[in-house]
């Protein structure tokens, strides 16, 4: 799907491996490491992002929030951690803190003037966020975000997804926001 400049694709696979400016990891708010998405990142990139997490996020960020670290021995430049909500049966506002965390990593991605950013699926593992929720609104909070900005230096976005279910879930999803 494209959105003035900007290709939104989904595909089959690890975020880590995706030829892109920076991931968007799935964090918990002490980021400090984690399983998942959020351990592997840990893994791949080295000591040096604990160290600079613990500079630059000493006290944890706040759910729907992002911080961002460079990405030491990853191929991408930067990692953007952003802690996802818990699923609480949709009772605790975790539609809206869900667009935010992929809103709040779009303006961080300007800010930095990157022209691809990976995503993982958010909130979706031990969190709980049900999957076919999670998909619509991660990839129609994008596209809003990228319609009300046609100057973005944005030109990238993909949604890598490791498993199989995630992987038809947000290809469906996708399929379903181009069709309007």
């Amino acid at each position: 799907m494209r959105i003035h400049q900007t290709e939104i694709t989904v595909v089959r696979g690890s975020v880590l491996d995706q030829d892109v400016d920076a991931v968007v990891n799935a964090a918990n708010t002490a980021m400090r490491g984690g399983g998942g998405i959020d351990g592997a990142t840990h893994r791949a990139a080295g000591p040096e992002l604990m160290r600079e997490l613990q500079r630059v996020a000493p006290h944890g960020a706040k759910t729907g929030t992002v911080v961002v670290t460079g990405g030491h021995r990853l191929k991408q430049r930067h990692v953007f951690r952003t802690p996802g909500p818990v699923w609480n049966g949709g009772r605790s506002q975790e539609r809206a803190l869900l667009a935010s965390c992929y809103r709040t990593c779009m303006d961080q991605a300007q800010r930095l003037q990157l022209s691809s950013l990976g995503f993982c699926s958010i909130s979706t593992g031990v969190y709980g966020f049900p999957l076919d929720l999670a998909a619509p609104i991660a990839l129609s909070t994008v596209a809003e975000w990228l319609r009300g900005r046609p100057e973005t230096s944005l030109r990238r976005l993909v949604f890598a997804m490791f498993g199989a279910q995630e992987f038809d879930v947000f290809s469906a999803a996708l399929r379903e926001l181009e069709a309007g």
